[in-house]
């Protein structure tokens, strides 16, 4: 049910978002996409500032550096390899021809840009397992509440495209709460972490690809997401 309702929000802010930059924002476009990437920006670095930074002895100290340059290096070298980039864009110019929407320009930058923000970060891994463990679906339900107005906010400037990041979001959600009961046993709170962690850095390129329109190719990076995981499970096999 959570996972439902999450895409329901996504779709919903897509549309609403969509009716919005048709009649209202159009004149106001570039300077709404700068606020946006600034606050997609620093979320992106509070979140892994959250993750690195630690208090030991009265004073700050980081943790997880070289985990996430090994993860970033590697996880890009893969996802260049297998071209991730390429076969999302594909996906959304497929579902673009799809919906009719060929005339619009942005639609995969909106497609694309929405789902790293939304498919990324600890409520999305933890909301879906906490759902298909115990049927409590309530952090998802407040995950839809923010997915769907950052989906209004991706849809009004960057256009309807936003609003089918519901589809991997579906899958990717809906996934880990019918596996909740294999997954649940391989998941530490530490692994939870890093895991947001790595989120936070990729969530921080949206946002400087939003302001300074870099083409960092994310979607490539997307593989360092499994770095904590094999480190973790390394830990657990080895020591």
């Amino acid at each position: 049910m959570g996972t439902i309702i999450n895409v329901a929000a996504v779709v919903l802010g897509g549309i609403l978002g969509k009716f919005i930059n048709g009649s209202a924002v159009k004149k106001y476009e570039a300077t709404l996409m700068h606020a946006l990437g600034l606050c997609t920006l620093f979320i992106g670095i509070s979140g892994t500032l959250s993750g690195m930074l630690v208090i030991k002895d009265g004073s700050f100290e980081t943790r997880g550096t070289m985990l996430m340059i090994f993860s970033m290096v590697l996880g890009a070298l893969a996802g260049e390899l297998f071209g991730i980039e390429e076969r999302l864009t594909h996906l959304g110019e497929r579902i673009k021809r799809a919906v009719g929407a060929a005339k619009d320009a942005r639609f995969v930058e909106s497609f694309m840009a929405n789902m790293l923000v939304i498919c990324i970060g600890a409520m999305a891994i933890i909301g879906p397992l906490q759902d298909g463990l115990t049927g409590d679906y309530s952090m998802l339900a407040a995950k839809a509440a923010l997915d769907g107005v950052i989906t209004l906010i991706f849809a009004s400037t960057l256009g309807i495209g936003a609003a089918f990041a519901a589809i991997p979001l579906g899958i990717y959600q809906g996934s880990i709460t019918l596996l909740a009961h294999v997954i649940e046993p391989y998941l530490s709170d530490l692994l939870i972490q890093d895991l947001s962690l790595m989120g936070s850095v990729l969530i921080t390129g949206v946002g400087i690809n939003l302001i300074f329109n870099k083409g960092i190719r994310l979607a490539n990076m997307l593989p360092a997401l499994l770095g904590p995981i094999i480190y973790h499970l390394f830990l657990i096999q080895f020591f």
